[in-house]
């Protein structure tokens, strides 16, 4: 399964990309509102990338794109497609490096119209911790609603955490500012 965009590829995991992996995943910001403990060995990468390597897109479960620009990977993108096969939830990661550069939204909106256009599903889902405002703002620059908030919902790293959820449906595929001409995208009148 491959998807791209203007500037990016979403392909899946190879063996040459432990190493790239081990280092965003183990870096603290990343990892700060993510379930894993940031120290990810190279050999827990290599089985993780395996992992993530031998999955099928378009089965039940959570399958990993990997986010290339130019030969180098950025991060990943999550999708938790329901046993019904109508619905799914999306998650994603990209390493510091590469943060505010508008990568994230890219691959997330490339992920979302395949899911939508391609692949005809129903809805879309996802969360995050209330604290991570960065990834709430994506969600909505993508087209995601809030619908709740959930507080004091996950016990992580020693504390409980509010988590936001966030729902998108096909109906509402794609977003009024997608489609809009350049000039009101960018507030020119």
């Amino acid at each position: 399964m491959l998807l791209s965009t203007a500037r990016l590829t979403l392909r899946r995991f190879r063996p040459e990309d432990a190493a790239a992996v081990a280092a965003y995943r183990s870096d603290p910001e990343v990892a700060r509102y993510q379930p894993w403990d940031p120290s990810m060995s190279a050999e827990q990468s290599r089985l993780l990338v395996a992992v993530l390597a031998g999955g099928d897109p378009l089965a039940p479960g959570w399958f990993q794109y990997a986010i290339e620009r130019e030969g180098v990977l950025l991060g990943d993108v999550g999708v938790n497609t329901h046993d019904n096969r109508m619905q799914a939830e999306i998650g994603y990661t990209l390493a510091p490096a590469h943060q505010g550069h508008g990568y994230a939204t890219e691959a997330v909106s490339r992920v979302v119209a395949h899911l939508f256009e391609d692949r005809g599903l129903h809805r879309l889902s996802a969360e995050c911790d209330a604290r991570n405002l960065r990834s709430a703002r994506l969600l909505e620059r993508v087209g995601f609603r809030r619908e709740g908030l959930r507080r004091h919902h996950t016990w992580m790293k020693g504390e409980w955490t509010d988590d936001l959820l966030y729902g998108l449906l096909a109906t509402d595929w794609p977003p009024a500012a997608a489609t809009a001409p350049p000039a009101a995208r960018d507030g020119v009148r």
